[in-house]
C-alpha cells in the first residue's frame, strides 16, 4: 500500500456507504472521496443544516455526488434507531458503515440515555447503530465493511467496569482513551462473532487518522470556555498536524482497498504513526483481550438494548 492515496481508490458505483459524522472533518474529507468514485453517501448528522452545507461542499467539488443527509444523533439512542429504520425504509443494502464520528476530551457531560458522552457516543452509539444496520450489511450483493475509526490514544485506555461513565472519577482524556480502546476491542471481537457465525461477506476492520487537523481537537477547550487553549491547541494543528485529507486516508483504504481482511487495523505509517500514507499496524494488547472484548460486549448489549442477529445470515 505504499504510497496509496484518494485516487486509488476503487469504483464504487451502485454502493451505498453510511458514514457518520459526515459534515466535518475526516468525515466530510471521506465522504466526498466516497461520493466522488460513483457510491451513494448516507451523510448521517446530528445536524441536519450542517449535514446539508457539507453536502452542498461535496457537490461544489463533485457536481454528480449522490448524497443522502440524514439526521443520526449518536448521544440519543432512540434516534440512532429511527435513523436505522429510516434506512431500511429506502434502502435494500448498505456495503460500508463508517464509525466515524466522535468526541475528544470534553468536560464531562451526558447523552440523553445518561452515558458519559465520550464513552456514549464513541462507543456506545456506534454499537447500536451497527446492530442495527447488520441486516443491511449483511444484504449487500458483495462484501461489506464496517469500518470503526480508533485513535492512537486507545494506548491510554483502560476499560473501567467499575465506573464506565466516569461518575465517581472523571478525567476528560482518561475518558477518551477508554472511548477509543472500546472501539478497538468492539472492531476486534464485531469480527470474531461474525466469522463465528457463518457472516463470510462482512468484515469488520478498525483504523486511526494519526493526528489530523480538524475540528475535533476545538470541542474539548471551546467548551471549557478556554480561549488560550483553543488558540493553543490552532497552533499544534498548524505544526503538526497533517491534512483532514491525509488523516483520512486510513478510513478510505480499510473501506475499499482489496487486499484489507477483517480484524485488521489501518494507520498513517510516518512519524510516530501521526501522519503518511495508510499501513497495517498493531494496536496494544489490551485491544486484543478477547476476555475483555466479550465483557464489554455483553455490557454494551444491556446498556443500549441492542442484541445483534448473526443468525439470518
Amino acid at each position: 500500500m505504499t504510497g496509496w492515496t484518494i485516487e486509488d481508490m476503487p469504483p464504487l458505483t451502485d454502493r451505498t456507504v453510511v458514514v457518520t459524522g459526515a459534515n466535518s472533518g475526516l468525515g466530510l474529507t471521506g465522504s466526498k472521496a466516497f461520493a466522488r468514485r460513483g457510491a451513494t453517501v448516507v451523510m448521517a448528522c446530528r445536524s441536519v443544516d450542517r449535514g446539508e452545507s457539507a453536502a452542498a461542499e461535496i457537490r461544489d467539488a463533485v457536481p454528480n455526488a449522490t448524497l443522502d443527509v440524514r439526521e443520526c444523533d449518536l448521544a440519543d439512542l432512540s434516534n440512532v434507531e429511527s435513523f436505522a429504520d429510516g434506512l431500511r425504509d429506502e434502502y435494500d443494502a448498505v456495503d460500508i458503515l463508517c464509525n466515524n464520528a466522535g468526541v475528544m476530551a470534553i468536560p464531562r457531560s451526558e447523552t440523553a440515555d445518561g452515558f458519559e458522552t465520550q464513552f456514549g457516543v464513541n462507543h456506545l452509539g456506534h454499537f447500536a447503530l451497527t446492530g442495527h444496520l447488520l441486516d443491511l450489511l449483511g444484504a449487500a450483493d458483495s462484501e461489506s465493511r464496517i469500518v470503526t475509526q480508533s485513535s492512537g490514544a486507545h494506548e491510554m485506555g483502560e476499560i473501567d467496569f467499575e465506573d464506565l461513565q466516569g461518575e465517581r472519577s472523571y478525567g476528560k482524556w482518561s475518558a477518551y482513551g477508554q472511548s477509543k480502546l472500546a472501539n478497538l476491542l468492539f472492531a476486534y471481537e464485531l469480527q470474531r462473532r461474525l466469522g463465528n457465525h457463518g457472516w463470510d461477506d462482512v468484515i469488520s476492520v478498525a483504523c486511526h487518522p494519526g493526528y489530523a487537523d480538524t475540528d475535533l481537537q476545538f470541542r474539548g477547550p471551546r467548551e471549557m470556555g478556554s480561549t488560550l487553549r483553543t488558540a493553543a491547541m490552532g497552533l499544534a494543528n498548524a505544526v503538526l498536524a497533517q491534512s483532514a485529507e491525509q488523516g483520512a486516508l486510513p478510513m478510505l483504504y480499510a473501506a475499499t482497498a482489496d487486499d484489507v481482511i477483517g480484524g485488521e487495523y489501518v494507520g498513517p505509517g510516518g512519524l510516530f504513526d501521526m501522519r503518511g500514507p495508510p499501513e497495517f499496524q498493531q494496536s496494544n494488547a489490551a485491544s486484543r483481550d478477547e476476555e475483555t472484548a466479550a465483557r464489554l460486549w455483553e455490557v454494551s448489549t444491556d446498556l443500549t438494548g441492542v442484541e445483534y442477529d448473526f443468525e439470518t445470515a
